[in-house]
């Protein structure tokens, strides 16, 4: 199935990383505002973590989801490629209460633009290849911190000590170690301390200027 206003020459394709609570979903949703017209297409690379619905509760607490390995990389690779050539996708959702991947896929169509956004979006050399514009969101550890704990225990049901603890023994060595390099990868380093307007109204130029008049790719 092609969705409606896409062209069949290959997507701009947009990688957005960055440390947790470093700011990308909000970047990444100005963006496409910005360039909605393009009918640009989300992709979230949180619900490709791995299901643990075979492991107890006690065991799921155990594993690391900042290593790049919690993430179903083949299977994100493989429907990144299907978007790529113009296919239509059905993504997973994942329940990140529960550390599970639901029943429920969504239906993803092809579009003119597609952005990836997640900590490990610039992780894998094999998806690095197929992005056409690269961005990390740069913002200080503190200011990391203080966004994670407020999204994860008002929208993900976690406790302030469990998020200190977790954020400690794994969320900061694990970006130190396979996030922070990824900034080399980058084209661009965005700075989001506070709301960098400037910088998506610069992106979305970028973007324009890769795309013909009616939004297909040069």
């Amino acid at each position: 199935m092609i969705s409606e206003g896409y062209s069949m020459v290959a997507p701009i394709m947009i990688g957005i990383a960055g440390g947790s609570g470093s700011g990308k979903t909000t970047v990444m949703s100005k963006l496409a505002d910005q360039i909605s017209d393009l009918h640009p297409k989300v992709i979230p690379l949180d619900h490709y973590y791995r299901d643990l619905s075979s492991l107890s509760e006690l065991e799921r607490a155990e594993v690391n989801f900042d290593h790049p390995e919690a993430i179903e990389r083949d299977l994100l690779l493989e429907q990144i490629s299907q978007l790529r050539q113009g296919k239509t996708i059905e993504r997973p959702t994942y329940d990140f209460s529960t550390h599970t991947r639901t029943p429920d896929t969504e239906t993803i169509e092809p579009g003119n633009v597609i952005i990836i956004d997640g900590i490990f979006a610039l992780a894998d050399e094999r998806l690095n290849q197929l992005l056409d514009l690269k961005i990390y969101i740069e913002v200080a550890d503190d200011v990391r911190l203080g966004r994670r704990i407020k999204r994860d225990v008002e929208q993900r049901g976690r406790s302030f000590d469990g998020e200190i603890n977790q954020y400690f023994s794994t969320v900061k060595p694990m970006h130190q170690k396979y996030i922070e390099p990824t900034r080399d990868q980058a084209d661009l380093i965005v700075p989001w301390i506070h709301y960098n307007d400037r910088a998506v109204s610069y992106l979305s130029m970028i973007i324009r200027h890769c795309c013909g008049e009616d939004g297909s790719a040069k």
